[in-house]
């Protein structure tokens, strides 16, 4: 997607610009940033823009648009670019259009974000920033927490030179009389694209998405073709050789879907291959399956056998337990024979001690007998004597 980015000075491109550069993957270009690093550098187009510079002059537009092409053949800009400070008028624009068409990367859209000029006065106005981290930060809207201090680091808050109101007004009046001839050259191309700059930052980029998502969406249906491709007829062969004889700077661009198309048909057999490889795993699987089986079966009869030697193991012990279970049964017979055997004695014993009883009760009436008759005798001898005594 490549775009070129409008907008007058505090509209907030920089910051739109970054937030782009995040979601769509492709830089952001400011040919300020350009001549500075050129310079840097030491290269031979920094050195011309320096000597211009010093000379109090404007860099010629010839070597802007030098910078900028070596700049887009680097390969981050390969799936586009934001190009944010050029083209300033007409005639940059004309040039522009003239050098990517040659490079085969024409434009997709001019993004203007609009914002009115008392907007525009207060941010500039307003502006501060960090000497130390060079955060930025606007008394009106964006302010620091602490005066003249930065949040994030302490540093000391200052104002640019040229950002006084007379300053401002003049810069604004200039970008105004430049750009309105330039926003019509790219309405009547029918890229014109316009944002409102006022509110909030997400509201803006939100915006601003909505109108760039669908182009994003567009070129990845295009880079990313169908993997079934039709190979191209042998006569079409001449008639592209002498187009790419005809541009040799868009020859690498057009090189693009015969890689892919050769790419495609190196997976063609890889892809009749996985058939071939499935088979091969089934096969597999099945060899497993079946040595499982076999394994199973095998085992089958050990199982058996050995629930058979643990069956029998039971049933030994029980075996054995058997004999023990009847000595104990024939303990408790005994046991019982000699209680009934006891409780038989008992009643004999009983019937012996009262047959002997009996005899004493019997032999009683013998002694009552033997001592009446003692008894009886005495009395005789006493009358006897008695008698004996008288007689005398």
């Amino acid at each position: 997607m490549r775009i070129v980015l409008l907008g007058a000075p505090g509209s907030g491109k920089g910051t739109q610009a970054q937030r782009m550069v995040e979601r769509y993957g492709i830089p952001q270009i400011s040919t300020g940033d350009l001549l500075r690093a050129e310079v840097a550098k030491g290269t031979p187009l920094g050195l011309q823009a320096k000597a211009a510079m010093d000379a109090g002059q404007l860099v010629p537009d010839e070597l802007v648009l030098a910078m900028i092409r070596n700049r887009l053949s680097q390969p981050d800009a390969r799936k586009g670019f934001i190009l944010d400070g050029f083209p300033r008028n007409l005639s940059q624009a004309e040039a522009l259009d003239r050098m990517l068409g040659e490079m085969g990367k024409p434009l997709d859209v001019a993004l203007l974000i609009d914002v009115d000029f008392e907007v525009l006065m207060q941010r500039l106005t307003g502006r501060r920033t960090c000497e130390s981290c060079g955060r930025v930060y606007n008394i009106y809207t964006n302010p620091p927490k602490f005066d003249e201090r930065c949040d994030a680091c302490g540093g000391a808050l200052r104002r640019r030179a040229d950002d006084n109101e007379e300053t401002i007004s003049n810069r604004l009046r200039v970008y105004e009389a430049q750009t309105a001839p330039l926003i019509d050259y790219y309405r009547n191309q029918g890229r014109l694209r316009t944002v409102q700059g006022v509110g909030e930052i997400e509201d803006i980029f939100r915006a601003i998405t909505a109108i760039l998502d669908p182009i994003a969406e567009a070129e990845e249906a295009v880079e990313a073709p169908p993997a079934a491709e039709v190979a191209p007829a042998p006569a079409a062969a001449p008639a592209r050789e002498e187009e790419a004889a005809a541009a040799p700077e868009t020859a690498p661009a057009r090189k693009k879907p015969a890689a892919k198309k050769k790419a495609a048909a190196k997976k063609k057999p890889a892809a009749k291959k996985k058939p071939a490889a499935r088979k091969k795993v089934a096969a597999k699987k099945k060899a497993a399956a079946k040595k499982k089986a076999a394994a199973k079966k095998k085992a089958a009869p050990k199982k058996k056998v050995a629930t058979k030697k643990k069956a029998a193991a039971k049933k030994k012990p029980a075996a054995k337990r058997k004999p023990a279970a009847r000595k104990k049964a024939a303990a408790k017979k005994k046991a019982a024979a000699k209680k009934k055997a006891a409780a038989k004695k008992k009643p004999a014993a009983k019937k012996k001690a009262a047959a002997k009883k009996k005899p004493a009760v019997k032999r009683k009436p013998a002694a009552r007998k033997k001592a009446a008759a003692k008894k009886k005798a005495a009395a005789r001898k006493k009358t006897a004597s008695r008698k004996k005594a008288r007689r005398r």
